[in-house]
């Protein structure tokens, strides 16, 4: 894993990027060093649309899921996805390419062969995606431990990141009592650093069961980090290799000490200028889709179109959040507020739709213009709940020291839920937004958000 402005991303990923846009830059160079005659016309021509296209492909891309791990699509997702992705990638490439000057000859040859490029990267998106999967080849990982705590790191790291291979499990000074496959237990007396050096180790996740009374070897720990391994405590590693920050292996001092949770003016105004920017240009995209919207929800049920609630934001103030009317006007007759559920039977046949494609949420860009509301953030949640999740769940206010979101970490990284353990689930994605966000962190959101849309995944 890298971190790449606070937030991690795998070094898989960062070459698959750089992959897909250095070949498209070069070969957009080659086509048009071959129809331009002389250098001083061609370079610059090349760079440009070659730059254009990369960017273009990269969003399209980023938006269609090709750049997260694929170690659970299957090949017809990937394909269907492809497709998709060329419906618009074709068209831009033509369109790009079509802005070249009149004095350029064989223009058509040069828009086909970026049609073909665009094409080429698709399939190799794909194969890629699936080759990938099946390769052996990764990060040497030992797990010091073998209680309770090292058999869910050995779960999860199985269950995120297939190129992860686990070498063993290195019992702690006061473990007894191993709870991992009793044949992955390295015990062959050894110390922890000329285990690590034998296997090859490239990372140790500490995850010791206790961690008391002498059952730290501070001095093997720091032996091996010495030698290049890298050592990291559990927190961190389910913050880097999941993206969330579990409440059950945090303290406070992790939180109080470790970096992160820049609150700072500039990130604030930066962040502002982001929103309203954002905002102004999707309300005036989806203007004509929000009209079709209302008409429907109109001619299907009485009631208003639109539908205020009060919710909790940024300190704790509340707002009315904005969103299209997608449940009964009776939805909650008798007074007590009710989760939203899948497969709610609230739900009108329009109101079903429009939150499948998350359209009910388009109103909110005015709440973001008024300030209430933020593109990316924790969704915002209603006082009753906020209550009763703040009693019951730790660090759970700390999602409330920034601003709500339209969308969120959480939303594209979750499924969908209603229940306490959910709201913990997500909590622990919110948290790692918390503290690692920035503008580089909203962008992926963004872009993941409409893979999300597009699939039909996620959370609300």
């Amino acid at each position: 894993m890298i971190r790449v402005f606070n937030h991690y991303l795998h070094r898989r990923t960062l070459l698959q990027i750089f992959f897909d846009l250095g070949l498209i830059v070069f070969a957009v160079v080659g086509i048009v060093l071959l129809k331009v005659d002389g250098p001083a016309l061609a370079v610059p021509l090349a760079t440009t649309h070659g730059l254009s296209l990369a960017a273009c492909m990269f969003v399209i891309n980023s938006a269609s899921g090709f750049y997260q791990p694929s170690h659970n699509r299957s090949l017809n997702q990937s394909v269907a996805r492809a497709v998709l992705a060329l419906l618009l990638a074709l068209p831009l490439a033509y369109g790009i390419f079509s802005f070249l000057p009149s004095s350029v000859n064989g223009q058509e040859a040069i828009k086909l062969a970026a049609m073909t490029l665009v094409a080429a990267v698709m399939v190799h998106r794909v194969y890629a995606a699936h080759a990938s999967s099946k390769s052996k080849a990764g990060t040497q990982i030992l797990i010091f431990g073998s209680g309770a705590v090292a058999s869910l790191v050995g779960q999860t790291l199985k269950g995120a990141d297939p190129h992860a291979n686990i070498v063993g499990y290195f019992p702690g000074p006061n473990e007894e009592h191993a709870e991992v496959p009793l044949a992955q237990v390295l015990n062959d007396q050894a110390s922890l650093i000329d285990t690590a050096i034998k296997h090859g180790v490239d990372e140790i996740v500490v995850a010791l069961s206790e961690r008391r009374g002498g059952s730290m070897p501070l001095r093997q720990l720091l032996d091996c980090k010495i030698n290049g391994i890298r050592v990291v405590d559990i927190a961190t590693y389910f913050e880097k290799t999941l993206g969330q920050i579990k409440v059950s292996h945090v303290n406070a001092g992790w939180l109080i000490f470790g970096d992160g949770f820049n609150q700072g003016a500039f990130r604030t105004f930066g962040k502002r200028v982001f929103d309203v920017l954002c905002s102004l240009l999707m309300i005036v995209m989806t203007a004509p889709l929000m009209l079709i919207t209302a008409i429907a929800i109109r001619l299907e049920s009485r009631g208003p179109v639109l539908y205020r609630q009060e919710r909790v934001g940024l300190n704790n103030t509340t707002f009315n959040v904005i969103k299209f009317r997608s449940m009964r006007t009776d939805a909650e007759k008798d007074g007590k507020p009710r989760w939203a559920a899948a497969n709610d039977d609230r739900v009108t046949r329009i109101g079903n739709f429009i939150r499948k494609v998350r359209i009910d949420e388009l109103p909110q860009l005015f709440n973001v213009l008024k300030g209430e509301m933020s593109l990316v953030g924790p969704r915002p949640e209603r006082p009753y709940f906020v209550d009763e999740l703040t009693r019951e769940i730790p660090y759970y206010a700390v999602r409330h020291s920034v601003k709500p979101g339209v969308t969120g970490w959480a939303q594209v990284r979750y499924q969908y839920g209603s229940t306490m353990e959910d709201s913990i689930e997500k909590l622990q994605y919110d948290l790692y937004y918390v503290k690692n966000h920035t503008l580089f962190l909203d962008l992926v959101v963004m872009f993941e958000t409409v893979a999300v849309v597009l699939t039909g995944k996620g959370a609300r």
